[in-house]
């Protein structure tokens, strides 16, 4: 797909969404979280690119909704859809549900209805979705333990902006390598030229790195893992809930995310939390074992028989004596055991075993009290077991990458598809929500026909709404009394057109639509229109005249843009000039009478018909009947008034305004 042919797409956008790994799929499947990825494009704008990819690759890239009062129609629907969703990105694929003309499209979207009508909507599965969101790529998190190294400019760059975890430096030699050697605990090289130069440290020529940035870096895949945990798992629950069949087995991913803390490192080995635990409590475990040492010293001072009474002794050592020699003639042993107390319990303190002999430099040399801790040697402790712990976590971190490497693409199947149930559920919803079925979308079919159509947009309850039968072809007026559902019975063609036409199922017990190109729907102005918006809207009505394709018209109460003499031959010159021109229109007035007699071809004029006033309210049949003008409101009024009237001089007047009629 030429990503620039979309329309709307230009060359800047079109470079965004090429560095998706798959634009043209994203855009296939309507994959609005994908194209948010793409840099600069949001979430609202993945949306309008996925909606005009969508008319494009089925070649009806005009718009269908050619009217505002259409558009408002179709943002119902949206709502109605979005409402019946549980994720963010389910509310925004509803917006790639587009009305087209297109055949293939529409029977695209009825294959995913079939699909979603056939589902269970269970709990469990609503549960789990709540937790479900597009997976993301977190920042990356700079690494310090190593580097990538080269002797090239172009290189450098390439490697800075392949993998920012890690810093990137320039050698020249192998001394600039032993350098770095020293300074990190792995090098590596992107140069072949530096393949058998021998250096001390983990110094690796891997000419390829750039190609395997998860064995160069694999905490970026960790990251990545711990990022998503909870959706994954979310979506793994999702698969298990609703029968789904996932792309790997949820209990290996659980295993594998169970090794994982949240912020990107292993967890769970013994051996590495023994190294992290020593290299961080190492200071303080020194400083215990010297005070334990020191406590023995003292108390065996104290209780020592020497030449001067013991608590002496002690206030002379106290206050800094030297007593270097006292210690090695009269306290040797007790010197040696107070050493002895202190390796023991570092070394039993921080399970250092492995490491005795350096653990026990930590503590010896010439008696003396206080006893004092090696500095020196504490710090070669530390180096060691720094180098230990960053070892087996980089051994770990490998090992964990393997496994979760293995299951990136599935991992991204596993959330797509989730994603993609709530998308199934949330029409299914709508379809059980307002007892929809499918319609009948054919170019067989003329002009539009319901059973049973109930419309969900009515601010009423829905199981109150009384239902409708109509079927209109042609041009047609429909007359009515005021309040008796002229307007809803428009809003319900529209809205039984548009979901045809998306391919959605219809609130109605049955539909035939034709398939048209365009849909046009005027709402009822509010009040005469100016000279300038009178003459606007008589060029709307001049290029469908004009138009060739087929179209379906809508139009409530015309007659109020102007005076109701003129406006009755307007519309009447209006329906002469859409008649015979493969237009199904449906005109809402008042004026029906009037213009049906100023027209110069048989115009059909269908009626909601009132069944009379019960206590002061409108009883009316919803569904128009063909061939039938309507009688108004204030018919109706007069001829109550006649009926109930007892007066005879009533009657009589009544009668006489009965016959203006």
């Amino acid at each position: 797909m030429e990503l620039t042919a979309i329309p709307g797409v230009g060359e800047k956008t079109a470079a965004a969404l090429a560095d998706l790994d798959d634009p043209e799929r994203a855009l296939r499947e309507g994959d609005v979280a994908a194209l948010a990825e793409a840099p600069g494009v949001s979430p609202g704008r993945a949306a309008a690119i996925a909606r005009a990819a969508v008319r494009h690759e089925h070649g009806a890239d005009g718009d269908f909704l050619a009217t505002d009062r259409a558009r408002d129609v179709y943002e119902d629907i949206l709502d109605l859809l979005e409402e019946r969703t549980v994720t963010d990105y389910a509310a925004r694929r509803m917006a790639t549900f587009v009305p087209t003309g297109a055949a293939s499209r529409i029977e695209e979207v009825r294959a995913l209805v079939d699909r979603a009508t056939s589902r269970e909507t269970d709990p469990a599965t609503i549960d789990a979705l709540t937790d479900v969101s597009p997976l993301v790529d977190p920042p990356p998190t700079r690494v310090r333990d190593r580097c990538l190294a080269t002797a090239d400019a172009e290189r450098y760059a390439e490697a800075d902006e392949a993998i920012p975890e890690l810093s990137v430096e320039v050698v020249d030699d192998a001394r600039d390598l032993a350098e770095l050697a020293r300074s990190y605990a792995t090098v590596i090289v992107l140069d072949e030229a530096f393949a058998g130069v021998d250096v001390t440290g983990d110094v690796r020529v891997r000419p390829d790195a750039l190609d395997h940035p998860s064995e160069v870096v694999p905490e970026r895949l960790l990251s990545f893992f711990a990022a998503n945990r909870d959706t994954l798992l979310a979506a793994a629950r999702v698969h298990e809930t609703a029968g789904m069949d996932p792309p790997c087995d949820p209990d290996t991913l659980r295993d594998a995310l169970s090794r994982l803390d949240d912020d990107g490192t292993p967890v769970g080995d013994d051996e590495l939390d023994r190294l992290a635990t020593a290299v961080d409590d190492l200071d303080a475990a020194v400083g215990t074992a010297e005070s334990v040492a020191n406590d023995h010293l003292r108390t065996a001072i104290r209780d020592r028989d020497v030449t001067i009474e013991g608590t002496d002794f002690l206030s002379l050592v106290e206050q800094g004596a030297r007593v270097d020699a006292l210690l090695s003639r009269e306290l040797a042993d007790e010197f040696d055991r107070a050493v002895e107390k202190a390796r023991t319990h570092l070394v039993d303190g921080l399970d250092l075993s492995d490491v005795a002999d350096l653990a026990e430099r930590v503590f010896g040399g010439e008696p003396t009290f206080p006893l004092e801790h090696d500095e020196e040697a504490v710090s070669r402790l530390r180096t060691e077991l720094t180098a230990a712990r960053d070892r087996r976590a980089a051994r770990l971190k490998a090992d964990l990458a393997d496994d979760l490497g293995a299951l990136r693409e599935a991992a991204e199947t596993l959330v797509r598809a989730a994603l993609e149930r709530d998308v199934e559920l949330a029409v299914a919803r709508f379809a059980d929500d307002f007892d929809c079925t499918l319609p009948t979308v054919s170019d067989d079919v003329t002009g539009v026909a319901v059973e049973g159509g109930r419309s969900p947009l009515l601010d009423v309850a829905f199981e109150d709404v009384e239902s409708v039968d109509y079927a209109v072809s042609g041009v047609t007026l429909l007359s009515g009394v005021n309040s008796g559902g002229k307007t809803s019975t428009l809003d319900l063609l529209a809205l039984v057109t548009i979901l045809a036409h998306m391919g959605l199922p219809v609130p109605a017990e049955s539909a035939r639509v034709e398939r048209v190109s365009e849909l046009h729907y005027y709402a009822k102005s509010q009040g005469t229109l100016d000279a300038g918006a009178f003459e606007a809207t008589l060029r709307d009505f001049a290029d469908l005249a004009t138009g060739t394709d087929s179209r379906l018209v809508l139009v409530d109460e015309l007659e109020s843009i102007t005076e109701p003499g003129a406006s009755a031959k307007i519309i009447a010159g209006i329906l002469e000039s859409l008649d015979g021109g493969g237009v199904t229109a449906v005109f809402v007035s008042h004026l029906a009478g009037e213009i049906r007699d100023a027209a110069a071809v048989d115009v059909a004029v269908d009626g909601i018909e009132a069944v009379g006033l019960v206590d002061g309210e409108l009883r009316v049949n919803r569904s128009p009947v063909t061939d039938h003008l309507a009688r108004s409101t204030p018919e109706l009024i007069v001829e109550k008034l006649a009926t109930d009237s007892t007066e005879d001089d009533d009657v009589a007047f009544y009668a006489r305004l009965l016959e203006k009629f």
